[in-house]
């Protein structure tokens, strides 16, 4: 078979299609296994599944995704390959810098599989292209390291039905889900964007152990192969997070949101994530200058005395979603930082309230916000939930 690499649209392969003895000795491996067989394998070749992020995650799943057979891959983005990439992004070699990923990324992929094709979408996803970028298409892998690009590849996908594997990965932490229609998306699960100083890169702003990406990469491929197989229990309804530093795996159960505005049951337009992602406090909405806010810190202990005690505190974590998932001091609600101006509605400004982060720097500036929002009783929790942890206080998750 000659290998086809197309510039946008995908060009699905027509009829059946049925294994050559090239490629029956190729797969022989996987041919091996009952659930797959020939049958199955030809449900490989004739699937399309898109990768969106060429990086940590996106080269170890597309090196799979060809690797096991799926007959059209489609690639989208719209970086280029750097020296900082080469310790994780295993496509790529140290001629390739300055390249497209794409184009670099798709010459390996055909060195890899010739009997594949690939699809090129140039540039990156907006919200503007990504309805057509994703159309047809089976399965969607989200390997992004981009906020925005993730939560509009999310919403595309729910418009169009399609199953989406999404994963992230932070320092030594690692999370993985399948969003398929009607079992509930990325917004069930994190409403809002992350903060705006993660936007530009998790791995460029916080550090990256390389096989850890590769790790994740690879399950977003199996993920993928048991959708299009059929195989197994996929992960519809379950987060996977991942520690690299222990090897601990945990699964926790997750629920379609009704109330979500993308996949609830009254679906609303959603604003641009890149919009929800750098917009800031309203301006107009702010004390006056010249008028002293005064922000109150209370330690972890007392913090903990006073919540027994007064049940209408209210309790406020501005960390990243994942930070909340793994753990959390009790009652808490999840508000990350940047999206606290907008989410203050959810709170009672009647009401004494007591902000956390990791080690009580963030917690400074949701204070202030929440205090130029008209609060008028708000404590930050010294030393945030670090020094929570290290004086033994409870913690959920």
């Amino acid at each position: 078979m000659t290998a086809r690499f197309l510039e946008g649209g995908v060009a699905p392969p027509a009829g059946r299609i049925r294994l050559t003895v090239r490629q029956s000795d190729r797969y022989a491996r996987q041919l091996l296994l009952p659930e797959i067989g020939g049958a199955g394998q030809e449900r490989l070749a004739a699937s399309r599944v898109l990768v969106v992020g060429l990086g940590g995650l996106g080269c170890p799943a597309s090196t799979y995704l060809a690797a096991a057979g799926v007959g059209t891959l489609g690639l989208m983005d719209g970086d280029q390959v750097e020296l900082s990439n080469l310790h994780r992004q295993v496509l790529y070699r140290p001629e390739d810098l300055g390249r497209s990923k794409e184009a670099s990324a798709g010459r390996s992929l055909l060195e890899l599989n010739p009997e594949i094709h690939l699809v090129t979408h140039p540039g990156r996803l907006t919200a503007t292209n990504a309805r057509e970028v994703v159309r047809g298409y089976h399965v969607v892998v989200a390997a992004c390291d981009n906020h925005a690009a993730r939560y509009v590849l999310n919403d595309a996908c729910v418009r169009a039905a399609l199953p989406l594997v999404d994963a992230s990965v932070r320092r030594f932490e690692g999370r993985l889900a399948l969003y398929c229609p009607g079992s509930g998306c990325l917004r069930c699960l994190f409403p809002q964007p992350p903060e705006a100083d993660e936007v530009g890169g998790l791995a460029a702003m916080q550090g990256i152990l390389g096989p850890l990406p590769g790790i994740m990469g690879c399950l977003e491929a199996l993920e993928v192969l048991k959708v299009l197989l059929g195989l197994g229990r996929p992960l519809s309804d379950r987060l996977l997070l991942f520690n690299g530093l222990t090897g601990e795996q945990r699964l926790l159960k997750r629920t379609r949101n009704p109330a979500c505005p993308v996949c609830g049951n009254r679906p609303t337009p959603a604003r641009r994530a890149e919009d929800q992602i750098f917009a800031g406090p309203d301006p107009q909405a702010r004390r006056p200058a010249m008028q002293r806010i005064e922000i109150l810190e209370i330690g972890p202990e007392e913090a903990w005395r006073e919540m027994q005690a007064r049940p209408e505190i209210q309790v406020v974590d501005v960390r990243d979603p994942e930070s909340y998932l793994a753990s959390h001091v009790p009652g808490a609600r999840s508000i990350p930082l940047a999206g606290l101006p907008r989410r203050v509605g959810e709170l009672d400004s009647s009401r004494p309230v007591y902000v956390f982060c990791m080690k009580g720097k963030r917690s400074l500036e949701g204070a202030r916000i929440l205090l130029d929002q008209g609060f008028s009783e708000v404590f930050t929790v010294a030393r945030g939930t670090e020094g929570w942890k290290e004086l033994g206080l409870p913690l959920e998750s």
